[in-house]
């Protein structure tokens, strides 16, 4: 008992943002463990959906289709989008079960609930930083040109942190009270995908459209990531509004998030 207590006693005082941040990687370290210790080709996973699509579309488009939407090499401006996406789209959809999956763990925790969704966030954004080297080397055997604006692509990740986070906020409690809106935000997903500059880029879309499309925070947060690449994808007005729609979806998912926790853990 007194080793107990002297450790105890030496142990470092955390503040509770130190606290939160360590519970935050142990659990983001659980996910990824899951995920792929009984897998055979784990890291592969991570990477062979994007790969797959890329592979697609780039046949649809280039051998079957006279392409006349993209880049080239147009490879790399699929991966450029495709890989981001992935990150959104597994994050978002994980976290319609962020509560319902581990209920009795998040009620018998006292670690601040956002730390639920957060995690997805983190896991899902670690498995995209380990597929950039996949997305190097099709640039480098493309002959992508590559430009001072690749300095940009931290400031998408950031960006995209940021919207993740809040729209995750927004569906994980929401879910618990409403099961539909777990097959709702597949449909969303599904149609987001088509709207979103991923196959095209905003500049292939009519000038009116083109507005519009700034709309979608995807579109400015895409063109920092293929701004690298393709510096003609780089909009700085869809960049504003993809800065601007990220934080209000944060501010509106903590708020919401804060409103509806005590009735979340009722309900689970």
């Amino acid at each position: 008992m007194d080793g107990v207590s002297s450790y105890a006693e030496s142990r470092p005082q955390w503040t509770p943002f130190s606290r939160y941040r360590h519970s935050l990687w142990l659990l983001t370290r659980r996910d990824l463990r899951v995920r792929y210790s009984t897998s055979a080709l784990g890291y592969v996973w991570s990477i062979l959906d994007p790969l797959l699509m890329s592979a697609i579309y780039w046949f649809v488009f280039t051998v079957i289709f006279e392409r006349s939407v993209g880049a080239e090499p147009y490879i790399v401006f699929l991966l450029t989008a495709l890989l981001p996406w992935m990150w959104f789209n597994g994050t978002i959809s994980d976290s319609t079960r962020a509560f319902l999956r581990e209920a009795k763990l998040i009620r018998s925790t006292t670690i601040p609930r956002t730390i639920w969704v957060n995690r997805i966030v983190l896991s899902k954004g670690i498995e995209f930083v380990a597929s950039l080297p996949v997305l190097a080397l099709f640039a480098i055997f493309s002959g992508a040109q590559v430009n001072v604006d690749l300095l940009y692509f931290p400031l998408a990740i950031l960006l995209q942190a940021v919207l993740t986070v809040g729209v995750g906020l927004i569906v994980a409690p929401l879910v618990v009270f409403f099961r539909d809106i777990e097959r709702a935000v597949r449909l969303i997903l599904r149609l987001l995908f088509y709207a979103s500059p991923i196959i095209y880029g905003t500049t292939d879309l009519p000038a009116d459209l083109q507005v519009w499309a700034a709309f979608n925070p995807l579109s400015g947060i895409f063109g920092l990531y293929r701004a690298g690449f393709f510096p003609d994808q780089l909009n700085w007005f869809d960049v504003g509004i993809s800065a601007l729609v990220s934080v209000a979806f944060l501010v509106v998912g903590l708020l919401l998030f804060r409103r509806l926790e005590r009735s979340v853990l009722k309900e689970i």
